[in-house]
């Protein structure tokens, strides 16, 4: 027996009404603040692999639920380093909240971060940076390059300025380095800037073990998936992993949101590297 017009006009709206609220939930709240762990072994078997965790562009607004989760379990797994790819806070009237977000992690927990281009559009001091991650066993590279050390092994991390708004300057942050044949971690902003990282290391010839980048927030808002814009400096990418016979890199979705506060199949991601 079929249904009525007036039946069926209802079902319909009702069926509307309800894929439209588990959207809104979804991109309002499941996408934002139920973070995606993900996890990649680079350690070839080594007996004494160094555990790094990347957290990107977290757009630091306030101290809510969701990252005081993402400092718990980063304290629970103990990593060796805790990396921030660029635009941890994105409005000088936020920045307040950064030692309360750094508080939150263990301080024997090594933290290294790097500028992105929020950091600079919103003219926040480098020096009162540096000076709050550092009162966290942390540092702030520009440019530089940082040797670390556990047990029998010793790792490069290298931290490139940002490519729009700072002084980008592979060359520059790689010249300290006295040992370029061993693993190196690149941290890098904006993902547009490893093709000028792969040309520059064909005579630099540092053992870039990988890229680690973030700036696109995954699309942030997606055609299930498909991306509708990137912010400039993202050249062709915009997550995860991207090889060539030059590196490796992995574009990161990020913590945070930037213009809209919504998410839409480009999930928040907090990621674990095995080196």
């Amino acid at each position: 027996m079929g249904i009525g017009r007036r039946s069926f006009v209802k079902r319909f709206l009702l069926g509307l009404t309800g894929i439209i609220g588990l959207t809104a939930l979804d991109a309002f709240w499941f996408e934002k603040y139920i973070i995606d762990w993900t996890e990649y072994d680079l350690s070839e078997n080594n007996d004494e692999p160094i555990t790094v965790i990347q957290l990107s562009d977290i757009h630091l607004k306030e101290i809510n639920s969701s990252l005081k989760g993402i400092a718990e379990k980063v304290n629970r797994l103990n990593p060796d380093i805790l990396v921030f790819t660029g635009d941890t806070v994105a409005r000088k009237r936020h920045f307040i909240h950064l030692e309360p977000l750094l508080q939150l992690f263990d301080d024997h927990i090594l933290k290294i971060a790097i500028f992105g281009n929020k950091e600079y559009d919103s003219n926040i001091s480098l020096v009162d940076f540096k000076e709050i991650f550092k009162k966290h066993n942390g540092r702030i590279l520009v440019n530089q390059n940082f040797t670390y050390i556990k047990n029998n092994r010793t790792v490069n991390i290298v931290g490139i300025d940002d490519f729009l708004k700072g002084n980008a300057d592979y060359k520059g942050a790689v010249k300290t380095i006295k040992k370029r044949y061993l693993s190196t971690v690149v941290l890098n902003h904006c993902p547009g800037y490893k093709n000028e990282i792969d040309a520059l290391n064909q005579n630099e010839k540092v053992n870039v073990k990988m890229i680690l980048s973030g700036h696109t927030h995954g699309g942030q808002i997606t055609f299930f998936g498909r991306k509708i814009y990137t912010p400039g400096g993202s050249g062709d990418y915009l997550r995860g992993w991207y090889s060539n016979e030059h590196s490796k890199m992995y574009v990161s979705k990020g913590i945070g949101t930037t213009i809209l506060p919504i998410r839409f199949f480009a999930r928040a991601e907090a990621t674990i590297f095995y080196v």
